[in-house]
């Protein structure tokens, strides 16, 4: 391995930490300040904690005074997600730990308004979905996760192409969303859902290594093939080509890749052939050998 590609990779660790940094307070901000206050219910294991939090107010009517307890409890119930973390690597496993830690942090400390902000349930849902859904795709982004869904998520999306952390949130929710109806008025339930619907849309949309593309690379010089191999593990395909006005011979490259790995794929080729022709297709589908890379 390179000096330089080690390099590289202790700046993207880095980066990454930030980004969890980051995504974990968003979410706690979107959902403390704009969801709780209207007595709405995020999705996933924050929605069961939630769940559980009511019950202990109202069943046992435990005080806990301006303190969400939520968090904690959201901490609680994921210990034994905490080895399904450790089999999908080290450092998504001690990344996700300290993530956890400050989701739970943030989710505790951030104070619930007394009176809602915003008290259009409808605008609440949104802005509310875009911010904690923007936090939790940041989680992700940098490698690591918030925990729940997200461990959930990340594990069966290795396992099937077409799945993704916020496919794994939509049905979780309906088993959330269920028990709500089940305790709560249909209205709560339906802003809820709502609110799940754009914080998984938020989410998937910044988690970017979730996001498919393909390339297809015009060049006459050769070495642009191995180097994107050897650099990032990925098969190109190389076809003979011609231009149709000047007859000059070139090569066609054709590579499928993680949106994350675009500007890696630009900076190889534009080293080797700073005049290459280059087209980006986001959100192919893929079927096949086609290793999804869901760390940074």
């Amino acid at each position: 391995m390179s000096p330089k590609f080690s390099s590289t990779m202790q700046r993207i660790g880095l980066n990454g930490m930030g980004y969890a940094v980051l995504g974990s307070v968003m979410f706690a901000f979107g959902l403390n300040v704009f969801i709780t206050p209207l007595s709405l219910y995020n999705g996933g294991f924050m929605g069961i904690s939630q769940l559980i939090r009511t019950f202990l107010l109202q069943v046992f009517h435990l005080s806990f005074g301006q303190t969400d307890i939520a968090g904690i409890i959201y901490l609680l119930i994921n210990l034994p997600l905490i080895y399904l973390a450790w089999t999908m690597g080290k450092n998504f496993f001690v990344r996700s730990i300290i993530t956890i830690l400050i989701q739970t942090a943030a989710l505790t400390l951030i104070p619930i308004p007394i009176h809602p902000i915003i008290e259009d349930y409808l605008t609440a849902c949104i802005i509310g979905g875009i911010i904690a859904g923007t936090g939790s795709g940041l989680i992700l982004r940098g490698g690591s996760s918030g925990g729940g869904q997200d461990i959930l998520g990340l594990y069966f999306t290795k396992k099937f192409h077409s799945f993704s952390v916020g496919k794994m949130s939509l049905i979780i929710n309906i088993l959330v969303y269920g028990i709500c109806l089940a305790m709560f008025n249909i209205e709560i339930v339906i802003y809820s859902l709502i609110y799940g619907v754009v914080y998984s849309i938020a989410c998937d949309r910044v988690h970017i290594q979730n996001i498919n593309m393909s390339v297809i690379i015009f060049t006459k010089k050769e070495g642009i093939p191995q180097a994107i191999m050897q650099q990032t593990g990925r098969g190109v395909t190389n076809w003979d080509g011609a231009g149709a006005y000047t007859n000059e011979h070139s090569s066609v490259l054709f590579v499928v890749i993680s949106k994350h790995e675009v500007a890696t794929i630009k900076r190889i080729v534009k080293e080797i052939d700073p005049n290459a022709f280059m087209v980006f297709n986001e959100g192919c589908s893929v079927s096949g050998n086609f290793i999804k890379r869901l760390d940074p």
